[in-house]
């Protein structure tokens, strides 16, 4: 019996085997999968509906702050940090991993109007409407330390914008010039100006690092070369452009969040006409910033909401709002392209999915092979009436549903007058204008 059983079931070790996976054959001829696309159709339908039902992007509320919180930066190093300034003078360093602030500094009498991080992470930077420009350690003070920065630069009017070099120890204020400065220094390497008007923000490119943009209130867009010393040239607009943000992938894009409701991408080899005209918003965009893929970007509103566009569509993909939220300040895109963070009046950040209906944690094999197919079909499906309807409506606070409404008949009673006009004019006395040029009063270079 033994030698039986030995005989059934020894099998012996064979090395060096190589097994090739056989061809599976597949008949693509559409006659023999007669129910291939319908059924395609309704797993995309449920795709989409179960997308909706899973979207649930906010995900917590950072408390702490005594005032509206009016600006915020990234560590350029790590992920899980985030700081961000009040209108009390107070600046807070954030864990986000935790979800709780983990060392309060009071840098300023007054606003806090910008902020930003040293390019290796090791200390941040901060203005204020006391006039001074201060540089703090990242790491907080030793037991028995005393809070207190580093450096203190004292300057002669309110500084409204700071930025920092991505590569150099240099940084730019803005106030009613932009100034350059190296950090070993109290005085201004250089200072750019073109015209006499305040400027609300300065921002360096993250490509071409000697590039500089910023807004003043005279409705201008300034680009400035750092190598020469001299402005470059400038777009006038109808309305003042409140912020402006670079593009981190595409080296001559930028967005600009303007007063009149809209923002404008811009190449800025060809500043005649933005690229895209962004129109969704009901209220003055007030912040911008760009996802790290560079192919969407996060806006914020004075309309109490927050919109993710895609770099070149017209319409928002995204909008959130909660009950509470007021005017939203200022708003941040995480680097790891996963979550939103913005800062309001009512003195909260709060923290958001970039995706709404994205799972977070770790995902099983079958579940990420289950997403992307889902995807597939979702895209392959786009525009079908049903899925388009169901995957663009979103449900809106009365105020601003109310707004886009009146919004939408006067934009039709403009374009009305505008056809009863050129139908009663000499032909070619009223030229068409597109949407795109609309906006722009000049360029100057």
């Amino acid at each position: 019996l033994n030698s039986v059983y030995l005989e059934l079931h020894y099998v012996p070790w064979v090395s060096n085997v190589c097994i090739t996976p056989t061809a599976v054959p597949r008949n693509y001829d559409p006659a023999l999968h007669p129910f291939e696309v319908p059924r395609e159709y309704t797993r995309a339908l449920n795709a989409t509906k179960l997308e909706r039902v899973f979207a649930k992007p906010f995900l917590s509320s950072l408390d702490g702050h005594r005032d509206g919180v009016n600006c915020m930066a990234k560590h350029p190093k790590s992920l899980s940090t985030v700081l961000s300034g009040a209108c009390d003078g107070e600046v807070k360093i954030w864990n986000l991993t935790k979800r709780q602030c983990i060392r309060t500094i009071q840098a300023h009498e007054g606003f806090v109007r910008g902020m930003c991080a040293r390019f290796c992470g090791t200390s941040f930077f901060t203005v204020g409407d006391d006039k001074t420009v201060k540089q703090w350690k990242m790491e907080s003070p030793e037991y028995g330390e005393e809070e207190e920065p580093i450096h203190t630069i004292l300057g002669k009017t309110v500084y409204t914008g700071i930025d920092h070099h991505w590569k150099e120890a240099v940084f730019a204020t803005c106030g009613h010039q932009v100034d350059i400065w190296d950090e070993q220094r109290t005085s201004p390497m250089c200072s750019l100006t073109w015209g006499f008007d305040s400027i609300s923000s300065v921002k360096f490119n993250p490509i071409e690092t000697y590039l500089l943009g910023s807004c003043a209130s005279d409705r201008n867009i300034v680009l400035y070369d750092m190598r020469k010393s001299t402005p470059l040239k400038k777009v006038i607009l109808n309305m003042r452009t409140n912020t402006l943000c670079w593009n981190p992938m595409e080296a001559f894009v930028f967005t600009a969040a303007n007063e009149d409701y809209n923002l404008y991408t811009f190449d800025m080899r060809f500043l005649e006409s933005p690229v895209t005209v962004h129109m969704d918003h009901v209220s003055a965009v007030l912040d911008v910033d760009y996802s790290p893929t560079g192919k969407e970007f996060v806006s914020a509103s004075f309309d109490k909401s927050v919109r993710i566009f895609p770099v070149d569509k017209g319409h928002s993909r995204e909008v959130y709002h909660t009950k509470r939220m007021q005017h939203v300040i200022t708003v941040k895109w995480t680097s790891d392209n996963k979550y939103i963070l913005c800062g309001s009046d009512e003195m909260n950040i709060r923290l958001w999915k970039a995706n709404a209906s994205e799972k977070l944690g770790v995902l099983a094999p079958r579940e990420k092979a289950a997403m992307n197919y889902n995807q597939k079909l979702k895209e392959k499906f786009q525009y079908h009436p049903q899925i388009r309807r169901i995957a663009q409506h979103r449900h809106l606070p009365k105020s601003i549903f109310c707004q886009i409404k009146e919004q939408r008949i006067m934009r039709e009673a403009r374009r009305r007058k505008e056809l009863n006009r050129r139908k009663h004019s000499k032909p070619g006395s009223m030229p068409f204008v597109s949407e795109r040029k609309k906006h722009i009063v000049a360029v100057v270079k």
